[in-house]
């Protein structure tokens, strides 16, 4: 339990109690004190008359009484006197920082646990028994989402995300690189994924308006327990990659709208050199000018509707079907049939694939 917390409680209570009071960690030392400049003070006959002590112990004109939390006592508690009202004090501070210390220790052990859950690194069947000894709800549906931040930031990144989720027995801020922040957030039964995206904008617009930071945020699917929590973590890891290849102008990618980049990212690289092969074996891709990619790029957009295209290219119609003749020649796909235009559509995707490169998980 950080040292900063326990002097932060103390001083709140200070208004409360008229004498001094503070708190001795493991080694003896005052780690928190009404009287700031005994912070750090050693009292080693104290930590020596608290080793074995279970009760009250009157030293030096102070009440002690040790903190006890899960049958171990790791800090006491110290209060001015030797009365009884100094007893009384000191057994109110001494149940109420050990439920503080309770309260904390149980925060972090849930977070280290969702950390490890997420990072593979527990058994399945160890999941259910630590989950119970957390007071988890094992079927509560969450979403992984996955913020990666593009450049260095100040303050870091998990304070900036933390500080935007403060209910941290629902939310989850884990830190798992650098850069690379996960969220763990519960989602009501009737999650829908339109909601989960405008959330993920939400908080991508907020870092940037309130910290200048700018963010990618990959989304997974529900996790309907706890085990599948490992699966939403890696198919938001996917949806951050993909996304980097095939939609680079999005901050907010979801897995489940990956659509067919999310099978071109899975296929062996030679897979698609061959495709590649196999579609232009009339001429090579590089030969098609930039004008003429945008054009075809706009024909998908348009629903492969010719006369919609030109007007929106502000082409004539004629121009636009001169453009697409150049393709038909050089790879015998007409693409204002259906079939052709799909496999043109996969070939650009898997180009794009082979140019990026991405790391492979």
């Amino acid at each position: 339990m950080p040292n900063r917390l326990l002097q932060g409680v103390v001083q709140q209570m200070k208004e409360a109690v008229d004498r001094v009071f503070g708190v001795l960690d493991e080694t003896g030392s005052v780690t928190a004190c009404s009287d700031l400049q005994r912070v750090g003070e050693p009292q080693p006959t104290a930590h020596e008359a608290l080793t074995y002590a279970s009760g009250f112990t009157v030293l030096g004109g102070y009440t002690y009484h040790p903190i006890t939390v899960g049958g171990k006592s790791d800090y006491a508690v110290f209060v001015e006197g030797e009365d009884k009202t100094a007893e009384k004090i000191a057994l109110l501070l001494s149940i109420a920082l050990g439920n503080i210390k309770n309260l904390y220790d149980e925060k972090y052990d849930r977070s280290s646990f969702i950390k490890n859950v997420i990072l593979d690194n527990i058994l399945s069947s160890d999941i259910y028994i630590k989950s119970k000894e957390l007071h988890f709800t094992n079927e509560e549906h969450r979403i992984v989402f996955l913020i990666r931040f593009l450049g260095q930031t100040d303050p870091l990144p998990y304070e900036m995300v933390q500080s935007l989720f403060p209910d941290r027995t629902k939310d989850y801020v884990i830190s798992v690189g650098e850069q690379d922040i996960v969220l763990v957030k519960e989602v009501g039964d009737s999650c829908d994924i339109q909601e989960m995206e405008s959330m993920a904008a939400g908080i991508a617009e907020t870092l940037n308006s309130e910290f200048y930071a700018r963010v990618s945020i990959g989304i997974s699917t529900v996790a309907d327990s706890l085990k599948d929590l490992a699966r939403a973590y890696k198919e938001a890891r996917v949806a951050i990659e993909v996304g980097k290849v095939f939609d680079t102008e999005k901050t907010v990618v979801s897995y489940e709208n990956l659509g067919i980049g999310r099978l071109v990212y899975q296929l062996p690289t030679t897979l698609c050199e061959i495709f590649l092969q196999e579609v232009f074996k009339k001429g090579s891709i590089e030969s098609l000018d930039h004008e003429t990619l945008m054009t075809v790029q706009a024909f998908f957009e348009n629903n492969l509707n010719v006369s919609e295209t030109s007007r929106k290219l502000f082409v004539h119609r004629n121009t636009l079907v001169y453009r697409l003749e150049k393709i038909r020649k050089l790879t015998g796909l007409d693409l204002r049939e259906f079939e052709h235009a799909i496999t043109f559509k996969v070939a650009l995707m898997v180009k794009r694939y082979l140019t990026s490169k991405p790391t492979k998980f």
